[in-house]
């Protein structure tokens, strides 16, 4: 059984710039090239705002500006950056000789869309996948009713209070100390940069590196919340009943197929221009798994937003459905989905204790795959 989706995949063009053309040499994958356009055009936007905003903006202008120069440059970059930055995360795009340049991503445009230079890194590779939800991964899902928006908040807040805590606990009872290492710098880094540009102008500095982080953590939260929220309790640690997919979204086109959220987890290395062909080559998996695939779904945002009016009717209507159940059927099935919880909640401040280690170990390595992409 097979599936068509008119989601990316990626064709060669006939040509290249000979801008293009110059990168390339120094790229290991020539579908890549849409990363050093998206930093490039990032790059010439935002920085002559920036340097405006610091150079010559009274506060009052700053405040003025605030509302259209936050709404604009995350509607513009806000998910393309987010995940271009997990993207290159997973596979550098320069050769190793050449891989210090890729440190414009996280360390220079990074802070400008909300991210400290070297958390997504910390937490996505050597946590989230290398725990894939489960107990030893501090942002689980599992003790949660997914639908709850006072359940969110709690998890939300325990990862906004306390999250760097949380991590660097995680990494260092796990022996990962030079992950933790980098982790603190770029926390440091971040702090320092912040400072350094609130004594230039402190109405700015709030405007351009406070704000973005305040907003950027609660949308990672709420996306990793939805793209775990329909978790077959009985098997937690597959990914195909752990995850979910959304096809056929134009989120997909500027978002590098990040609506393939189990394709991503069965595969953490694999191309984003190959996932919606995997998809299709690999339906008949998906159908045996009775995996949760919405179809039109517009991106996990918005299918947080929907488990939080628990608009269970309308995911309903978009469930590609493995079983040939009744409309009613569904809906019952995407609830007891979101709602069967396992284990205990942890309280907001409570720290990991070695002991706690072993319990929860899902596996002694990260995968290899995942230790290179994290070099």
């Amino acid at each position: 059984m097979s599936v068509t989706t008119t989601d990316p995949k990626w064709t060669r063009p006939e040509r290249y710039s000979a801008y293009e053309q110059a990168w390339l040499t120094l790229m290991r994958d020539e579908r890549d090239l849409i990363f050093i356009r998206v930093s490039t055009v990032m790059t010439l936007t935002l920085f002559p705002v920036v340097f405006a905003l610091f150079a010559f903006a009274e506060p009052w202008h700053v405040g003025a500006v605030g509302l259209p120069y936050i709404g604009a440059v995350f509607l513009a970059y806000g998910g393309r950056y987010g995940l271009m930055l997990h993207a290159v995360g997973h596979r550098p795009i320069f050769k190793r000789r050449h891989l210090w340049i890729q440190n414009w991503i996280p360390w220079v445009l990074g802070p400008l869309m909300g991210h400290t230079p070297t958390s997504f890194a910390a937490h996505h590779m050597w946590m989230h996948h290398a725990e894939n939800n489960m107990f030893g991964d501090n942002s689980c899902t599992l003790p949660y009713v997914r639908d709850s928006f006072v359940h969110f908040m709690h998890y939300f807040l325990r990862f906004f209070l306390l999250g760097q805590v949380h991590l660097v606990r995680f990494l260092t009872l796990r022996g990962r100390h030079d992950v933790a290492r980098r982790f603190l710098l770029g926390e440091l880094a971040w702090v320092g940069i912040v400072a350094v540009a609130a004594w230039i102008n402190w109405a700015a500095a709030i405007l351009v590196f406070v704000v973005p982080l305040l907003l950027m953590r609660f949308l990672l939260m709420a996306g990793n919340w939805a793209q775990h929220a329909f978790v077959d309790l009985d098997d937690p640690d597959n990914g195909f009943k752990n995850s979910s997919n959304l096809t056929n979204t134009g989120y997909n086109h500027l978002a590098y197929n990040d609506g393939y959220h189990i394709v991503h987890h069965e595969k953490p290395a694999m191309h984003w221009t190959e996932m919606s062909r995997y998809y299709e080559e690999h339906y008949q998996d998906f159908v045996d798994a009775d995996a949760v695939v919405f179809d039109g779904v517009m991106d996990n945002l918005f299918l947080w937003v929907m488990l939080m009016l628990k608009r269970y009717d309308y995911l309903a209507r978009h469930l590609v459905d493995f079983r040939g159940r009744s409309h009613e059927e569904r809906v019952a099935h995407l609830q007891g989905l979101a709602r069967k919880q396992r284990g205990r909640i942890p309280g907001i401040f409570e720290i990991e204790r070695p002991e706690n280690v072993a319990a929860t170990r899902r596996a002694t390595t990260v995968p290899v795959e995942l230790q290179l992409a994290a070099e």
